[in-house]
């Protein structure tokens, strides 16, 4: 070992470390990599697995396989400089294999007759002979016995970064400083861990999780694949657990530090507000409802979102809200992402309060200075009791009288900062958050993992049913011909496309990329000449799309050609009738949402998805999975399972650090384990004070302590 190696420690600058170099450095950078500890920490993202040995008259063409054997014969032929093929045959008790390596002219020296190896690799049937080209090959040493084929790890790359560079960086870096780590998890505790986990059979051996040091060997060298799961278990769960640990510290600050102003309930409070729905509420409403009753009850600050899938009744849950807050003299606060939404809350909260004191404002961007004055005024008064609005509340300095409740609409639309900016001034009021995208069960107990989560998956009655088609060969005319009938029948219809205009593809788009621009000019000529088209997108004025979306839903139009800008919470009953067009662009929530805008009424619905390109729409797995399944619970785990949590459990949204090792569409029960014990700890022991878990708190600290002020909104 030189004199640099020998004074390798954890913070080592990357640049500094044996075969770095600044310009490995700058690339290893792309990677999170800075120092050697972020090598340790630079998690193998799979692993080639060797091949088992066996004999030659064993060997299957084309499956993966390792022999013992002696070279009988060899070759080196070369043929234009630098162009060469080196040959050799190895042989054993059971037969002959040919080896080849193409312009590898260094294995002639490497290989000469006599020389027993271990070659493995991938055979193919050449003539009546088996041979491999370019396989591993070990030379053995007569006296040794033969290795064990290595595990080898297989990390993520970026440009100018080769596996054998962080495969040397590792193997280096993990046998000089894997004992250098901190344990944060003392064997008593990982014993307790492993307990928790054996009964649920996620631990399999009779002894703690394994310490940090032999966690990283293993990780990244391991000597089997049982050692190799018993690492990946401790670590997964470590980072689990951290996690759960700051959630549950959080969810604990909220109940015993902030303060919020009780709103009760009465049964005449209550039935004063249940006799302003025009229909009885479904036994998940109710249950709800409940639960938002207990809720606003106490001095701290109500931290509840409320899923549901597409008109299942979020809205009329939250109206509820509202008007208990108002019960109590307080105001309260609705924020939709778009002002179309805003407006047809406003729309709703005014018609059903029409006969009542109650006052109703809207807050959003298309108001003029002086209307924006006059509402900014009273609400800061006290004489507006329910504001309705968009982004624009959050700006502009608004001030609130007395707020008691905010309810966030579609909260995936919103960043965590601007969710948390309602809050702000004087005591802290309550907080309801509304999704029409579910949430799969390992999101809900992460992104919302200090957040109180109430679930409406029944709609009410009458709602009608959702006909979804996947467009086959030859069915374009047939399907515009079966809108132009529901036209005719009185039926208003939409169609989507996922862009404004064709120049927004990039190349490898092609130019077929359905834009709403062209779509609009065609269907005007073609397909709906005899029809009111009209045009909708995010880049035109909010006055004019206030008055495209006004006229669709007074039925002076009868289709609206739009981008995904309908997705959220428009509401026209009479449109039974979508399609999708590059359906393969969306995702599989996003094309619920969209399919919901079609059931709001008495009318049957129906929905074709059409794909752009080559690919039919039939052979994506995804509109598949959307064609047979209705329940958006169903379609949000599907979808997840096929994406990823990246998508779900973005920076920007969920205000928490990407996961380094821990997967969550595979590690749900790990993850629940982890949830149950970090609750425990944290009833039991609220600052974590126990002298031997100083260092897991710390790393809780270190890694989440910055974001727990944002975590409590969800």
């Amino acid at each position: 070992m030189d004199a640099e190696s020998s004074t390798l420690q954890l913070s080592s600058p990357v640049q500094y470390l044996p075969g770095v170099g600044a310009s490995r450095a700058e690339r290893l950078l792309k990677l999170g990599v800075r120092t050697a500890q972020d090598v340790l920490f630079l998690f193998p993202r799979d692993y080639e697995f060797p091949a088992p040995t066996t004999n030659l008259d064993a060997l299957s063409e084309g499956v993966s396989a390792s022999l013992v054997g002696e070279i009988i014969d060899a070759e080196l032929v070369t043929r234009n400089p630098g162009k060469s093929i080196f040959s050799a045959l190895v042989e054993n008790e059971s037969g002959v294999i040919r080896i080849l390596f193409f312009n590898q002219s260094f294995r002639a020296e490497q290989l000469t007759l006599g020389c027993q190896v271990m070659v493995s690799g991938t055979p193919k049937l050449n003539g009546l002979r088996m041979e491999m080209v370019h396989p591993k090959v070990t030379v053995l040493d007569l006296h040794d016995q033969v290795p064990q084929p290595l595990i080898l790890p297989i990390y993520p790359l970026t440009d100018g970064i080769k596996q054998a560079d962080l495969r040397r960086l590792s193997g280096q870096l993990v046998a000089e400083l894997a004992g250098e780590l901190t344990e944060v998890m003392p064997a008593s505790f990982r014993e307790l861990c492993a307990k928790k986990l054996r009964k649920r059979g996620l631990w399999k051996a009779d002894h703690p999780l394994v310490d940090i040091e032999v966690a990283l060997r293993q990780l990244h060298w391991p000597e089997s694949e049982p050692q190799l799961k018993m690492a990946h278990t401790r670590l997964v769960f470590q980072e689990l657990l951290v996690m759960q640990l700051a959630l549950a510290m959080r969810r604990r600050k909220l109940t015993t530090e902030l303060r919020a102003p009780p709103l009760p309930s009465s049964a005449l409070i209550d039935a004063r507000i249940i006799q302003r729905f025009p229909f009885e509420l479904t036994a998940d409403q109710k249950q709800v409802v409940a639960e938002l009753r207990q809720d606003m009850a106490r001095q701290f600050p109500m931290n509840r979102m409320l899923q549901g899938d597409v008109g299942s009744g979020k809205t009329i849950v939250a109206v509820y809200a509202m008007m208990l807050a108002v019960a109590n003299q307080y105001q309260a606060v609705m924020m939709a992402p778009t002002e179309v939404l805003a407006r047809q809350h406003y729309a709703t909260l005014s018609r059903m309060l029409s006969s009542s004191r109650v006052r109703v404002g809207l807050l959003c961007g298309s108001l003029t200075t002086s209307e924006r004055r006059e509402l900014v005024e009273a609400v800061a008064a006290g004489e507006i009791d329910l504001i309705v609005g968009t982004q624009a509340l959050i700006y502009g300095q608004l001030e609130f009288n007395r707020l008691g409740l905010c309810v966030i609409d579609e909260q995936h639309k919103f960043g965590v900062a601007q969710r948390v900016a309602l809050r702000s001034g004087g005591v802290d009021p309550h907080y309801l958050v509304m999704s029409a995208t579910p949430i799969p069960r390992s999101v809900a107990m992460t992104l919302f993992g200090d957040v109180d989560l109430s679930t409406l998956r029944n709609s009410p009655p009458g709602r009608v049913k959702v006909n979804t088609y996947l467009a086959r060969d030859g069915w374009k005319e047939r399907w515009w011909e079966f809108v132009r009938q529901r036209l005719n029948e009185g039926r208003q219809a939409y169609v989507v496309a996922p862009r404004v205009e064709n120049k927004d593809s990039s190349p490898e788009d092609g130019e077929d990329v359905s834009s709403v621009e062209a779509v609009v000019v065609e269907l005007r000529q073609t397909q709906l000449k005899d029809y009111q088209v009209g045009l909708l997108h995010g880049r035109m004025p909010n006055e004019e799309k206030q008055a495209i979306m006004q006229a669709f839903s007074d039925g002076e139009l009868d289709v609206l050609v739009s981008t995904t800008v309908i997705e959220v919470g428009i509401d026209v009953p009479n449109a039974t009738i979508m399609t999708i067009l590059g359906a393969q662009r969306f995702g599989l929530a996003q094309l619920h949402q969209l399919r919901g805008r079609v059931c709001r009424g008495a009318h049957g619905g129906h929905v074709c998805v059409f794909t752009d390109g080559d690919q039919p729409p039939e052979e994506n797995e995804r509109l598949k999975t959307f064609e047979q399944t209705q329940d958006g619970f169903e379609l949000a785990e599907a979808d997840f399972v096929m994406r990823g949590p990246g998508d779900l459990l973005g920076r920007q949204q969920s205000g928490l650090p990407p996961m380094r090792i821990a997967d969550l569409s595979r590690d749900l029960e790990l993850l629940q384990v982890a949830r149950q014990l970090a609750q425990q700890m944290i009833d039991e022991d609220p600052d974590l004070t126990d002298p031997e878990l100083a260092e897991l708190k710390g790393q809780v600290i270190r890694r989440y302590g910055k974001r727990l002020s944002l975590g409590d909104v969800a």
